[in-house]
């Protein structure tokens, strides 16, 4: 463990704050050019290639642990929740705004934390419960304007939508609560690393790969942004989180879903063709910042 220092652990965070921020106005983009099955299936590919490469050069892989009679378990369900994940979220974002979207898998750290408190015997501190708080409350200001359509069933596709992004959240959550078990016995690049292969197969029969084919040089642009994204974020996490405190990165990382907002807004200002924005007022802008404190104030704890 390195020694606390903010000169390199802010600006790292902040990398990783930016990818994730723009990961689904990217994805959103390409998924105009190609299904959300194969956008998903090419990021599992290049993360498999990639990272199993270098952490096989490296001599830092040891996937044999993982299939070991105790762990086998945990490691599928870990597997099949992070596939789940990157499936209904890319799946979700055809039907939502990328703004949206952002906002509601903020779920995700929320019923991590919340099943810890009921199967792993962790408790909550009063700022933890305040920032539930805050999450579910200031999820209808940001909805605001779409609650009339909404709550008629106006919307069937937004509705669809807001829906398999929830199952993505839940899908992380069940990921996150089994790699705590996992991680006490195997290294994050090795669960990782078999989750990029398994994702490669599993997704393959679904894939239109040779639709890559057709996209012009805007969706090879977001294609190889989205493949080098999972890495470069994930990277910058884990070298962020050995030089700053985590209850810092988390901090940081807290603004990702309001970055994305000011992203997507000034993009449909500049180049209003490229994706929808979601239509925002001072209740929505209100119940964004809700969302992201209260995701803080979940995060950190009993931290200062």
């Amino acid at each position: 463990m390195h020694p606390s220092n903010w000169k390199v652990g802010l600006p790292l965070a902040l990398i990783t704050a930016f990818m994730w921020a723009l990961l689904p106005i990217a994805l959103k983009g390409l998924l105009d050019s190609m299904s959300a099955t194969t956008a998903t299936w090419y990021r599992f590919v290049g993360a498999a290639v990639l990272a199993g490469t270098y952490y096989g050069w490296t001599r830092q892989l040891n996937l044999r642990q993982l299939f070991e009679r105790g762990m086998l378990p945990l490691t599928i369900i870990a597997v099949v929740g992070l596939l789940t994940n990157y499936l209904t979220y890319a799946s979700g974002l055809h039907f939502i705004t990328a703004g949206a979207a952002q906002i509601v898998i903020q779920l995700a750290p929320l019923l991590l934390l919340t099943s810890s408190v009921i199967w792993l015997g962790e408790h909550f501190s009063p700022r933890q419960w305040l920032g539930v708080a805050m999450v579910v409350g200031g999820l209808p200001l940001f909805f605001n304007q779409r609650l009339p359509e909404l709550a008629s069933g106006a919307n069937h596709d937004y509705l669809l939508g807001l829906g398999l992004i929830v199952v993505a959240a839940i899908g992380w959550a069940v990921y996150g609560f089994f790699q705590k078990k996992i991680l006490s016995r195997a290294k994050p690049q090795d669960l990782l690393v078999l989750i990029y292969i398994a994702g490669t197969l599993c997704f393959l029969p679904m894939a239109d790969p040779m639709s890559a084919l057709k996209l012009d040089w805007l969706g090879w642009a977001l294609l190889i942004f989205l493949t080098a994204n999972t890495l470069i974020a994930y990277g910058a996490f884990t070298k962020a989180l050995a030089h700053w405190e985590a209850s810092r990165v988390s901090a940081t990382l807290a603004l990702v879903p309001l970055l994305t907002l000011a992203i997507g807004a000034l993009i449909g200002a500049v180049w209003p063709d490229y994706i929808e924005v979601e239509p925002m007022n001072w209740i929505s802008w209100l119940g964004a910042a809700a969302v992201a404190s209260g995701s803080l104030f979940a995060a950190i704890g009993r931290g200062r």
